[in-house]
């Protein structure tokens, strides 16, 4: 049935039961997206998206039919870049994938590509961010590891500076589903973003806190700072 749908809107769908079909795919599969069921048959399917995540690059949307807020935080922070629950509304599943390969720079099905023509460098601080590679460098350089999840937060708040973002709309752009999703999963990111862009985490100067209110970014401090 999934495949059907995304056949019928310009997508090409290969239909695998289990992970030994994943893999007999061979080390680099002409695939630009995973679309993994959380249960397979005897199976894990987060075991699957850390088997692709470890060997390439390629963008994961999990289908899940759990409320278990745990199972998508650790999806999130390990290896899915969005998880969609079941049932879903079927536009729903095709706005999700296209927006992951959108930010995967992968466009598909009438994806626009993005403007070439906008900065690709944002520095804050002795950071800087790399939109073009999708990379947080560090002051010597050299790459700041980041998992998806924490990249794509980091990037919506430099797209957003100086503004106060409710714990929802970030919860929005990382495509959760509201219903099922609560403050923990922002929470438990936003630690971990801090424990990599910030001097002392406890006391950020660039990711801060508004209580009642969200987070903001700040992306410019006085000189004393």
């Amino acid at each position: 049935m999934v495949a059907s749908l995304l056949a019928e809107n310009g997508f090409s769908a290969i239909t695998l039961a289990s992970i030994a079909e994943f893999i007999a795919l061979g080390e680099r599969p002409e695939v630009d997206l995973a679309l993994i069921d959380l249960k397979l048959k005897g199976e894990s399917g987060h075991s699957l998206a850390m088997h692709i995540r470890a060997r390439m690059d390629m963008p994961i949307v999990m289908l899940t039919g759990r409320g278990d807020e745990i199972d998508r935080i650790i999806g999130l922070e390990t290896a899915a870049d969005d998880f969609i629950t079941k049932p879903f509304n079927p536009r729903e599943l095709l706005a999700r994938i296209r927006a992951v390969l959108r930010r995967y720079g992968r466009p598909a099905a009438g994806i626009v590509t993005a403007d070439t023509t906008a900065p690709s460098l944002i520095a804050f601080g002795e950071l800087r961010v790399d939109k073009s590679r999708r990379q947080l460098l560090g002051s010597d350089g050299n790459e700041v590891a980041l998992t998806n999840s924490e990249y794509r937060l980091l990037e919506y708040f430099l797209d957003n500076p100086n503004r106060v973002i409710p714990r929802t709309e970030l919860l929005t752009d990382l495509g959760s589903d509201l219903s099922n999703y609560g403050d923990r999963t922002i929470d438990v990111l936003i630690l971990r973003l801090r424990r990599k862009i910030e001097r002392v985490p406890s006391k950020p100067v660039h990711l801060q806190t508004r209580r009642t209110q969200g987070y903001v970014f700040v992306t410019s401090l006085a000189p004393h700072e």
